[in-house]
């Protein structure tokens, strides 16, 4: 079974209400509930591409990180406003 992990990253954040964000156990658990643990690599690394694109945001400690450089728990949430209009570019790395 080949999962489009782009498409149910975007469309569970798009089910959020505004500013919310998602784990990565909720995002692996749209696309498979049983056998979500397999799928979190594939989330973070997703994840990654989206956040380059600017498509969405990638946060540690509630603020946004770095899409290269993050480790460790983190949420993704869909782009605001502001950073639509800025881009990729608007990102600074998080303070760990």
């Amino acid at each position: 079974m080949s999962i489009d992990m782009e498409a149910v990253i975007l469309d569970h954040l798009g089910k959020l209400a505004p500013g919310k964000s998602a784990s990565s156990e909720e995002v692996a658990r749209a696309a498979d509930n049983e056998n979500w643990r397999r799928l979190t690599g594939h989330v973070r690394s997703t994840a990654r591409g989206l956040a380059r694109q600017g498509k969405i945001v990638v946060l540690r400690h509630g603020k946004p990180a770095d899409p290269e450089a993050f480790k460790g728990v983190y949420r993704l949430r869909l782009p605001t406003t502001e950073e639509q209009a800025a881009g990729p570019a608007l990102i600074a790395p998080a303070e760990d």
